[in-house]
């Protein structure tokens, strides 16, 4: 029996499980604990399974992505990034990389 004044406690979805459990992790290690521990995993799973293996997973989802949203879906993307870049940095910013872009060495492409 409970003690009186005291409710029974109600179940907890597994989401919810997970949410206060990383923010009890959170509140112990600080934010930045979640971009080392994202880092390491990264770097672990590069040197396990090699470089190739981001470029397959990128291409896979990149295929998917143009299935679900079509080719107008990324134009409109760039687009879009186009003209928040243009305002962040202004209109010489392009000028500027551009420069740089044809001064660059080029990587040879596999």
């Amino acid at each position: 029996m409970l003690p009186s004044g005291e409710d029974k406690p109600t179940p907890m979805t597994t989401s919810d499980a997970g949410r206060k459990g990383g923010n009890v992790v959170r509140e112990k290690y600080g934010e930045d604990y979640y971009r080392i521990i994202g880092k390491k995993g990264g770097t672990r799973l590069k040197e396990k399974r090699g470089a190739e293996y981001y470029r397959d997973i990128a291409r896979k989802g990149g295929t998917a992505n143009m299935a679900k949203y079509g080719p107008q879906h990324f134009s409109e993307m760039g687009k879009k990034g186009g003209k928040t870049t243009r305002e962040r940095q202004g209109p010489e910013f392009y000028s500027r990389i551009g420069k740089l872009g044809g001064s660059a060495r080029r990587k040879k492409i596999d």
